[in-house]
This record gives structure tokens, sequence and C-alpha cells, in this order.
């Protein structure tokens, strides 16, 4: 959704452009989405 909000080709080309902005990103944002999935488990970060 975000990369079609973007007017991107794909999601790859997404990923390819912002994946390297801010290191250690991706671990807090994965906890983020674990605590939505799961609201009991005790958050990583």
């Amino acid at each position: 959704m975000i990369s079609e909000r973007l007017g991107h080709e794909s999601p790859a080309f997404t990923l390819k452009q912002y994946a390297h902005v801010i290191p250690g990103m991706q671990a807090e944002a994965a906890a983020q989405v674990a605590a939505l999935i799961d609201p009991s488990r005790p958050p990583d970060v």
C-alpha cells in the first residue's frame, strides 16, 4: 500500500529506496507490529 501511495513501481523499489534510512528502525517496527498482533506479548525494544 505504501508503495502504491508513493507512486512507486513496486514494493521492492520502495524497500530499496528507504530500507537504509535509519538502521535499527527495522527492529523497532517489527516490535510494534508484533505488539499489534499479540497485545499480551511484552515489548522487545
